[in-house]
């Protein structure tokens, strides 16, 4: 017995020395990293008061420390910024729907500022910006090597006051100057219509707004064609809509889906990670829905995309999304500032992160450049067919209903045919919904 516990003892004390000498190293190492920490936090200090005391100028003390802070996150990665109490209050406006401004999402790529798409119906979408222009100056002031946020402010300017920016665009050889006029950015979140039988709802940005508006117009348009049964489909335009809040890019999806997962995030802990859940109804009741995405849709709208590709609730058209596949969350701060944070990736529900990737969409569609049409003789004369000849015979087999439908018909063609000059991609996606249409009713 006495063996026993002296073995035992011997064991516990071999346990203890084991434990002392890894322990030891793995200490020690901390306490290293946790002097160098100081020892930089206090060469960050010793640069700080060298600066306040030798610098040519007066320097504003406030400006530099948060020139400092937001240096440090944003050598993180392009959405993690610090945003002054100006900044943090503008943030909060636009998720409200309504700010000044020429109406850009921008991010920023190789020091330059990146448009990730112009808003519909502001004075940069009246003024030709396009998805992927890269603006380089603004009123002949490079913004190279300026922060995301500095680069903005000088966009921004009392309403009614002219910016000019200049912008560089692929396909286009040299940089060119565009004037812009500021005015007040009211979105209208969803704008809905009826195109023939298709509901079209066009969404441009995901704020309070956006869930309400698209409830309210499915409501509309349904009632304004006649009921559910006379709707073939919906689409749902994402194009060039740069995303905004989480929490409306999972309603929107949810209007669709009966059941499963919309998005899963996963930050750093995995005990932080979230998952979010369709509930019961769909607004769109069933019917077909073909979802529009291109280079400018990202973040909300990858997740909208995403969640309604993977559950083969939507047939996705167009071209591969912009790829904004992270979360960040505001952190507010004292003195009445923020802090964006990346804190987590967006998953879809098949698993996947669209970071860097993007949504592919199922059948890619690219918008043509819209030429300048040449006006011939040739063209402008209607062309003519049996009716136009004199003397042809009458139909005399169609009753007065018959004919109607027919010239009904016509004119639907004949918008879709003007549609698909306009708008090529809207036009395939509700030409795939009319077929759609075709094969139910053949399988009736």
């Amino acid at each position: 017995m006495k063996k026993f516990a002296v073995a035992a003892l011997a064991g516990t004390l071999a346990g203890v020395l084991a434990t002392t000498q890894v322990a030891g190293p793995l200490i020690a190492e901390e306490r290293a990293a946790n002097a160098s920490i100081y020892e930089q936090l206090d060469l960050f200090g010793d640069i700080f008061e060298r600066i306040r005391a030798q610098y040519v100028e007066d320097v504003d003390e406030k400006k530099l420390i948060e020139a400092a802070i937001n240096g440090m996150l944003s050598s993180l990665d392009p959405h993690s910024s610090y945003l002054s109490p100006d900044a943090a209050s503008d943030m909060q406006l636009q998720t409200r729907g309504e700010f000044g401004g020429l109406g850009i999402e921008v991010t920023q790529e190789e020091g330059f500022v990146k448009v990730v798409s112009p808003m519909d119906g502001t004075p940069a979408d009246a003024a030709g910006i396009q998805a992927g222009d890269f603006i380089t100056h603004v009123n002949g002031q490079s913004v190279l090597g300026l922060t995301l946020d500095q680069a903005v402010d000088m966009m921004r300017g009392p309403v009614g006051s002219e910016v000019v920016i200049t912008v560089v665009r692929e396909g286009v050889s040299e940089p060119f100057d565009v004037s812009i006029i500021r005015d007040t950015i009211k979105l209208t979140a969803v704008r809905a219509r009826l195109q023939g039988d298709t509901v079209v709802l066009r969404v441009s940005t995901f704020n309070d707004q956006t869930y309400p508006n698209l409830e309210e117009g499915i409501r509309k348009m349904v009632a304004e064609a006649g009921g559910i049964e006379k709707v073939n489909g919906f689409v749902l335009d994402l194009r060039n809509n740069p995303g905004g809040l989480l929490t409306q890019a999972i309603k929107v999806s949810d209007a669709f889906l009966d059941a499963g997962e919309i998005v899963s995030t996963r930050g750093r802990n995995p005990a932080d990670g979230d998952r979010y859940n369709a509930t019961p109804g769909d607004l769109a009741e069933g019917k077909p829905l073909v979802v529009l995405i291109n280079g400018g849709s990202a973040s909300a709208s990858e997740i909208v995309a995403g969640a309604l590709q993977d559950h083969r609730r939507a047939i996705v058209i167009g071209t591969r999304s912009f790829g904004k596949g992270s979360v960040q969350t505001v952190i507010p701060l004292r003195g009445e500032g923020a802090m964006r944070l990346t804190t987590a990736r967006y998953y879809t529900p098949s698993g996947r992160s669209i970071q860097a990737l993007g949504v592919s969409p199922d059948i890619v569609v690219e918008q043509p450049r819209r030429e300048p049409e040449e006006e011939t003789e040739d063209s402008e004369r209607p062309g003519r067919s049996e009716a136009d000849l004199r003397g042809s015979l009458a139909n005399d087999s169609l009753t007065e209903d018959e004919r109607r439908q027919i010239e009904e018909e016509r004119a639907i063609a004949e918008a879709t045919a003007a549609l698909r000059r306009e708008d090529y991609q809207l036009a395939y996606a509700i030409d795939i919904l009319k077929g759609l249409s075709a094969l139910a009713q053949a399988g009736r």
